[in-house]
This record gives structure tokens, C-alpha cells and sequence, in this order.
């Protein structure tokens, strides 16, 4: 009940007004950064994922906490993000009369096949879920604030009541806990080709193959958010929207706290008590990430010399498809059996993950001071516009 009435208090106004559109060429610091610092984060949680050794005491702590602080706040923090990065392309197409729906499939067109090569490459299973439910934004971008509220709600708490209550269907239940069992049993092969044919069998088997496939996820409720807060000039002017931040910020932690203070704790009782263990999908710990994204906004907004401090942060975060593919690329190789098969003491993760991100903040910004995108973000918008970007920096801008 009090996360509903959070959530409640803080629904903007449908008399609010609206942002203007951004000019082409103007960025947003606050968004670099943070899409910076959610980099950082998935670098520290897949160090946890992937390179773990079983610890006691202290170091088993230190998991815990990634687990509990960091993991899928990260990742929602990089969904948050991308929703926004879609619903400012649509408000600039707009605004110049570009043809929406062509560009804006593109873009989800040459993200999809990045999302193919990381999943099936390097096992990092993200950005083919974004480019789906991005074609979502397309259709519901004009809609009213509260009826794209009501949508992200159903969108959090399809899949864990369907699940709940549902029928498995055989599909879910045989074929693809097998395959996903055939993609560990590769791993430790030590061969890549027989690591990628069993990753790409188990990327082609979580096709759609049911109905309950097709529901929404977290991923296109906070997508939505996004647009949200990019609708009502959130992001770009959050001093004149501190109590709707600190009201998102609330229901982040709040319903964080309940996640693990209550639904953890409660008792099986089958069907209908896992759907409220799971909060019916509206109380979970990922919503933390609302409490790091307003935190961030508020700081610098009230303190900009933190702009300037955490520079790094935000100059990968200008390369964040680039920065997150070479991520995947070198942590695969670091962990898999094809490549070193490294593992990691707990008490290394975070020395570990701040020596790498240290060198992609450096490579980004060395990269960025001869040309104006990542190498990905450049073929990426080449591919959106259908015509060559121009990717140098001029000499006299340099």
C-alpha cells in the first residue's frame, strides 16, 4: 500500500508542461554520466557472475552486496537510460518533421544486431530484449502520463503473475532449461566454436514461442519511465522537479527495502503466495536504481562541479554501446574456459572492476578527442540515417 500511494503522489500533472525539444547537437552530461557509472556497475557484477570463487565470512559479504546493491539496479539503470536515449531520438525526429517510424526502426534494426552478436558471441543476453520492446515506444509515445503509468504497471507484473498462476508451457519447462544446460556444458570445453553453436541454439529456442513469450518485461516499464522523464524535462531540468525525483527515489527504496525485509521471508504457499513473494512483480529490489538515477541528477544539478569529477564516468558513457560490447568481448575471454579462465576473490572485485573500467574511461576519452562518436555509436547512427555520419572532429574543435 505505501509504495502505491508513492507512486501515486508522484504522477506529473497531465497540465505539466512539457520540455522542449532538445537541439540536435545538445547533450546532456547527467545522462553520460550515469550511463557511465551503470557501465561501472555491470563491470563489477559480471567480475561477480562470471569470475567468482566461493567464499566465507567477510568475502562472502562482499557478494552479497553486489548482489544486493548493485546487480540489477545496474541493469535497470542502463534500461532507464536507453528508454530515455529512444524518446529523445523520436522528440528530435519530431521536432524536424523526419520521418519517425523509418529512422526509428533502423536504429532498433542495427541494435538488434549488435544484440544478436553480444548474445551469441559473448553470452551477454540484453540488447535484443531492448530493441523489441523499444518498438513499444513507437506506439505509445503520445498516450497520456497515467495511462503510461497503468502500462508500466502491467508491464512489471505480466510475466511474474502469468508465472505465478499460469501454466508452464512444455516449451519453458523442457527445451530451454536443456539448452541453457548445453551452453554451461560447452563452456567448460574449452572450445569457442562449440561454445557459439550452443549459444546461438539457445538464442534461436528463446525466440517467441508462445503466447507468454510475448509479454512485456522490467525492461519496457522502465523504458517507459524514461520517456517519461524526458516528456517532462526530467532529466535536463531536474531542480524544477526535486519533489517528483525525491518521490521516485522514495518508491525506489521503499519498495527495495519490502522486496527483501518481507517477500523474501514470506512462506510458500503455492501459486498465488510466489506471485506475492515476487510482489506481483510491482514490489521488487531493482527499483533501487530510481534512488541512484535521482541521486545523481540532484547532485549534479546542485553541485556541478561534479560534473567536472566525474568526467570519466561520463566520457564512457558517451561510447556506451562501444564500452558495453568490449565488455562483453573481454570478460568473456578473460572467464571462459576458450580464453584464461580467470577467477576472483570477492575482495578483488572492486579493485578489479575500477583498474578496467579506469582503462575504458582512458581509451574513450582518447577516442573522443579526435572524433565525435564511439566507432559502434558512429555505425550505429550511420545505419539509422541510411547515410555516412561524419565521425572526425574538425581541427579547429578538436
Amino acid at each position: 500500500m505505501s509504495t502505491t500511494l508513492v507512486a501515486v503522489s508522484t504522477v506529473p500533472s497531465e497540465s505539466t508542461p512539457r520540455a522542449a525539444p532538445l537541439a540536435a547537437d545538445e547533450r546532456i552530461h547527467a545522462l553520460d554520466i550515469l550511463r557511465g557509472l551503470a557501465l561501472f556497475g555491470m563491470i563489477l557484477v559480471h567480475f561477480h557472475q562470471k569470475m567468482r570463487i566461493d567464499a566465507t565470512g567477510l568475502e562472502d559479504l562482499i557478494g552479497w552486496g553486489v548482489y544486493v546493491l548493485v546487480e540489477q539496479k545496474a541493469w535497470g539503470t542502463f534500461a532507464f537510460l536507453f528508454g530515455v536515449g529512444f524518446a529523445v531520438l523520436l522528440r528530435r525526429l519530431e521536432a524536424r518533421g523526419a520521418p519517425v517510424t523509418r529512422i526509428y526502426l533502423r536504429r532498433l534494426g542495427t541494435l538488434a544486431l549488435f544484440g544478436i552478436v553480444a548474445e551469441v558471441g559473448f553470452g551477454f543476453q540484453i540488447l535484443t530484449a531492448y530493441a523489441a520492446w523499444g518498438l513499444a515506444l513507437l506506439v505509445l509515445r503520445n498516450w497520456s502520463t497515467r495511462t503510461l503509468l497503468a502500462c508500466a504497471v502491467l508491464a512489471a507484473a505480466a510475466r511474474p503473475v502469468v508465472q505465478s498462476f499460469g501454466v508452464p508451457s512444455p516449451w519453458m519447462a523442457g527445451a530451454r532449461p536443456a539448452l541453457r544446460q548445453a551452453v554451461e556444458v560447452a563452456a567448460q570445453q574449452g572450445s569457442y566454436v562449440a561454445l557459439l553453436s550452443a549459444r546461438w541454439n539457445l538464442f534461436v529456442g528463446y525466440l517467441p514461442h508462445t503466447w507468454t513469450d510475448l509479454l512485456p518485461d522490467t525492461n519496457l516499464a522502465l523504458f517507459i519511465v524514461g520517456l517519461l522523464a524526458v516528456r517532462y524535462g526530467i532529466v535536463d531540468q531536474p531542480r524544477r522537479h526535486v519533489r517528483l525525483i525525491a518521490g521516485w527515489m522514495t518508491f525506489g527504496i521503499v519498495t527495495w527495502a519490502l522486496f527483501w525485509l518481507v517477500l523474501r521471508n514470506l512462506p510458500e504457499t503455492g501459486k498465488p503466495g510466489l506471485a506475492l513473494s515476487v510482489g506481483f512483480g510491482i514490489v521488487q529490489d531493482q527499483w533501487l536504481c530510481f534512488a541512484y538515477i535521482g541521486a545523481v541528477l540532484l547532485l549534479l544539478a546542485y553541485r556541478p562541479r561534479w560534473t567536472e569529477r566525474l568526467a570519466p564516468f561520463g566520457q564512457a558513457g558517451r561510447m556506451a554501446l562501444t564500452n558495453y560490447m568490449l565488455q562483453a568481448a573481454l570478460l568473456d575471454l578473460l572467464a571462459s574456459s576458450y580464453g584464461l579462465g580467470l577467477r576472483l576473490r570477492p575482495y578483488l572485485y572492486a579493485p578489479a572492476a575500477l583498474v578496467c573500467f579506469a582503462a575504458v574511461a582512458a581509451a574513450s576519452m582518447a577516442w573522443l578527442r579526435r572524433y565525435r562518436f564511439g566507432p559502434l555509436e558512429w555505425v550505429w547512427r550511420t545505419l539509422t540515417y541510411a547515410r555516412r555520419q561524419p565521425l572526425r572532429r574538425l581541427a579547429a574543435t578538436a
